[in-house]
């Protein structure tokens, strides 16, 4: 008599759905996408980002509205649309940072879009009104602690705790976690209180390491035109830069300048911190050009076939604001380590 064995599928642990706020283009949201996080639904200021993740993210409510006229009430309007009354959700996101950046020599402690980490709690405390709020990721840069922005840091805090979250902070670069770019940001991971959570713990992981290597084989890309057809343009629709036209491009051997307008990229080492201004593009290895934007992408850790919408300046802006994914994917691992879900992620 043959023995019949019967294999029983084991099922990973539901996954709290994630809430997405200032989602831009979602940078962070892939990184939670790639760990099997259902991406329930994203909202951010600008409709180009908008148009951009409704593209990437296909099965998300993508919602392009300010949250500072929205308010705690709006957004948990938006949440009873897409998710059930009592469902465990993670809200992840990083509010626009200029007035927190060191880049910013004018940076004013009252920036109005310093409230926005204000805004954050009172919408994570609305929406535990409804749902139960597992787990909350707040990222932004390191000039959010400095002594001028302090204040509003520790109010993140103190805030997190009096609504029942554990927090771990942490310095973290993105060149530990597999992108070719040294970028460096505050994490902040924030697990429920009294459910036996471990803190969060992103594990280093290996990648590219170059600008060559993540973007060293790529042709020439078109320059901007108004009358510019996306299928004129070779090799990925976002492979498209500025027209060179100032003078230091038709001298590439000339000594590269440190000035942030005019930094050019080393083919053998890591890209610094890709956050462009108006026209302050990284200049091209080559000193011939500027980046183009899915070279920009490429150097975030985004996968080719990730596609960014709207114009060239908003699509600057948009991979300016992005969490590099490799990173994102990194911490939602260990956001699953620490509530015991098993992981996706290889060393």
């Amino acid at each position: 008599m043959t023995n019949v064995v019967v294999s029983k599928k084991v099922l990973k642990p539901a996954l709290p759905k994630v809430i997405s706020l200032f989602s831009g283009a979602g940078g962070l949201d892939l990184g939670f996408k790639d760990e099997d996080f259902e991406i329930a639904l994203a909202i951010d200021l600008e409709t180009s980002a908008i148009e951009t993740h409704k593209y990437n993210f296909k099965n998300t409510e993508s919602i392009a509205a300010d949250l500072t006229k929205l308010g705690p009430n709006g957004v948990l309007s938006y949440v009873k649309k897409t998710i059930k009354r009592g469902d465990k959700v993670g809200i992840i996101g990083g509010p626009p940072c200029q007035g927190f950046s060191r880049a910013n020599s004018q940076s004013d402690p009252d920036d109005p879009r310093n409230l926005l980490p204000t805004l954050y709690l009172e919408i994570i405390k609305e929406i535990q009104k409804y749902c139960t709020v597992e787990f909350v990721i707040f990222e932004n840069v390191l000039g959010m602690k400095d002594k001028k922005h302090f204040s509003k840091y520790s109010a993140l805090i103190s805030g997190l705790n009096e609504l029942g979250f554990e927090v771990t902070e942490k310095e973290l670069c993105a060149f530990d976690y597999g992108v070719p770019q040294k970028r460096h940001r505050i994490i902040i991971s924030a697990l429920r209180t009294g459910q036996g959570y471990s803190q969060v713990a992103p594990v280093k992981t290996t990648g590219k390491t170059t600008v060559r290597e993540a973007i060293g084989t790529l042709g020439e890309p078109a320059f901007f035109d108004r009358k510019l057809q996306t299928s004129e343009i070779p090799t990925h629709p976002n492979h498209w830069t500025m027209k060179p036209k100032s003078r230091r491009f038709t001298q590439p051997q000339a000594k590269s300048t440190a000035a942030r307008s005019f930094r050019r990229l080393n083919w053998e080492k890591a890209s610094p911190t890709i956050a462009f201004g108006n026209r302050e593009i990284h200049v091209h290895p080559s000193g011939t050009r500027r980046l183009s934007i899915y070279e920009a992408m490429l150097l975030q850790g985004f996968p080719e076939n990730f596609i960014l919408k709207g114009n060239l300046s908003q699509q600057v802006q948009q991979i300016s604001n992005a969490v590099p994914p490799p990173l994102a994917k990194s911490l939602a691992a260990a956001v699953k380590q620490s509530m015991k879900v098993p992981s996706n992620v290889t060393n």
